[in-house]
């Protein structure tokens, strides 16, 4: 009886979660300044668009790719170089197998908070505005966001600790160069659990080689955690003719409203 009693919630289970996901369909809408090619659909090898100063525009909804360079790596690892490791002290790896000697670590979201810096843009789609002064990232997981300031500013000597840090940002050529410090420990680098410490330092470079396509090269500077700096190279993907839908976390509240008639 057990295992009927099993096997009949796992269906119920399967039968809820593709109602949900049926429903939650994101907006389709024809987007203006969409390069599109002859059948009508967006060009996504079209070339990069260019904001007045001659820079390229990150401005998009976009997507973490999943063209991993190795594929037997874990988490943020999959875009590492085959053969890379991610140079953990001992002491770091110690408490990270202790970590997730069961499987991922525990991951903020669960709790409803954010991920982090590069966690939080490795989950739902991200929105990018570009003005002059100031780069917008608005996340939909949670309806947060981050703010990288491009107005000459420098990194604050002594931040106050937060989720997602401080950041700044210069360009160099066509490539973003985002520099950010002032992070808690409260997260991971990725979901898989990889320490940060306050210490840490990201810098991240963006590029646009086409109108689909996004480039963030990652590097992470943590002495605490780490034997040298390493980075990794991730790609994003455009998502055109769509906007963003609200994405709210009620901390394992979410079912019962989900499916409430």
């Amino acid at each position: 009886m057990k295992r009927v009693a099993s096997i009949t919630n796992l269906l119920l289970f399967l039968f809820l979660f593709l109602s949900f996901t049926t429903q939650a369909q994101w907006i389709k809408i024809p987007l203006p300044g969409t390069p599109r090619t002859k059948d009508g659909k967006p060009n996504l090898t079209a070339p990069a668009p260019r904001t007045q100063d001659g820079h390229p525009d990150l401005s998009g909804i976009w997507q973490v790719g999943r063209a991993y360079l190795n594929p037997s790596g874990r988490g943020i690892a999959r875009y590492m170089p085959p053969g890379s490791k991610v140079p953990m002290l001992p002491e770091a790896q110690r408490q990270f197998e202790e970590l997730t000697k069961f499987g991922d670590a525990a991951d903020p979201s669960e709790r409803c908070l954010p991920d982090g810096v590069p966690n939080h843009m490795l989950a739902l789609p991200i929105k990018i505005i570009q003005t002059p002064s100031v780069i917008v990232m608005l996340f939909e997981e949670f309806d947060v966001f981050r703010q990288i300031f491009t107005d000459g500013r420098k990194l604050p000597v002594d931040p106050t600790p937060s989720w997602f840090g401080y950041s700044v940002a210069h360009w160099d050529k066509a490539t973003l160069v985002v520099e950010t410090s002032g992070f808690n420990t409260q997260t991971y680098i990725d979901g898989e659990g990889l320490p940060r410490s306050e210490d840490l330092r990201i810098t991240e470079r963006y590029s646009r080689p086409d109108f689909g396509h996004l480039k963030v090269e990652f590097t992470f500077d943590d002495s605490k955690n780490y034997s040298q700096p390493w980075n990794v190279t991730v790609p994003f993907d455009l998502m055109p003719d769509t906007e963003l839908i609200e994405h709210i976390c009620e901390n394992e509240k979410d079912l019962p409203h989900m499916y409430r008639k």
